[in-house]
Formats: structure tokens, sequence, C-alpha cells
């Protein structure tokens, strides 16, 4: 449902010095923003990695071969926009929303937001995005990590993997870097055909 949002896509080990993540320091970890600038949010970021709770939707999201989200800002200071594109085969399939900010969550406009609600978590990468997106009151979880580059370094993989396990979640898909990226443009896809490879 991300790609929900989403793209969103996207296989790596846990390193044993995080293995027993302090609950102090997971709470550190995986703090969300006090606040997002909207000016940093906006523009085209690749997917790099992420993570499912749900194990039948984390095989799906590891089929595709690329995703990107590129946002938009509105008239409003509180609302952005965003289409999402997942390269998956030889197809490139589009999913837009509208999301109302508050703080560092976001509630999709025109969803219960106790069904799907997100918001932005701390990371020490330099360009990167962490989304937290939170579907039918938390019952799944998805953790994504976006950047402005299509790989990160190796230290901010392994800070991305024990955020992971911070919250109990699989061990995350990594998107293949030398996989093409959809082209930047608005295809009108039915919300259906994209909802069952999005999550």
């Amino acid at each position: 449902m991300f790609f929900a949002a989403c793209a969103v896509a996207l296989l790596c080990s846990v390193s044993a010095g995080v293995t027993h993540s302090a609950p102090q320091a997971c709470a550190e970890l995986v703090r969300p923003l006090d606040r997002l600038d909207l000016h940093y949010l906006e523009g085209r970021w690749a997917m790099i990695a992420g993570s499912l709770t749900d194990l039948q939707y984390l095989e799906r999201f590891k089929q595709r071969d690329s995703a990107t989200v590129n946002f938009a800002r509105n008239t409003s200071d509180t609302n952005i926009s965003y289409t999402g594109s997942i390269h998956l085969g030889n197809k490139c399939l589009y999913i837009s929303y509208n999301i109302s900010l508050e703080g560092s969550s976001f509630t999709f406009d025109g969803t219960d937001k106790r069904n799907l609600s997100a918001n932005y978590v701390h990371t020490s990468c330099r360009d990167c995005l962490l989304m937290r997106i939170y579907v039918e009151s938390g019952k799944r979880e998805h953790l994504y990590l976006f950047s402005r580059r299509r790989e990160v370094e190796q230290k901010e993989m392994e800070e991305f993997k024990a955020q992971v396990e911070c919250l109990n979640m699989p061990p995350p898909a990594v998107m293949d870097p030398t996989k093409e990226l959809c082209p930047e443009e608005k295809a009108d896809v039915p919300e259906e055909k994209t909802e069952g490879q999005s999550n």
C-alpha cells in the first residue's frame, strides 16, 4: 500500500555490534523528527532499502527493481503531494497522494489515519529520508530509507539495519543501485493495480 507509499522497494543481516541494542540507544535511533523541513523534502528521492513486518508483503517488495518518490509542495505549508514510482520487470507503476503534514507526521488525504499514517524518523545520513508507515493502526509497519543518491555508505546502511532491528522488523531488503529508475512522469494507473505491488 505505500507503495504503498511508493516506491517503494527493495538483504542484509544486522551486524553483531547492534544485535543487543540497549533500549535507550534504540529510543534515539528511531525517534521521530521534531519538525520536517519542506524545502529539504521537495524533489526526487530514490529508494535505498526497506523493511516490512508482513513477510508476504516483504517478499513482494523484494521483486521490484527500483522505486522513487517525488515530493511537490502545494500552496499550503501543511500540504504536499508526492508521486511514487515502482520499476517492476519492464513496467513502471505510478501512484500519487496528497498528504497533510503535522510536525514530522503526516496522513494521506482521503484516508482514515487509523488505517494509514506515517512519520519521518531521525537519521544521521546527510541526504537521506527515513519514513515509517503505520498500516491498520500499527498492525503492519513499513520502514523505508530514501536518498538523493542511489547508494549510501556502509555506516549509513548499518545505522538503518540497527533501526530496523530496534523496531523488531525483518532484515531489510536493499535495492540494486544499478537498476534503472522510472522516468519522472506521472501516469494514470488505477490504485488497485499499484496496491498489490506496492506493499
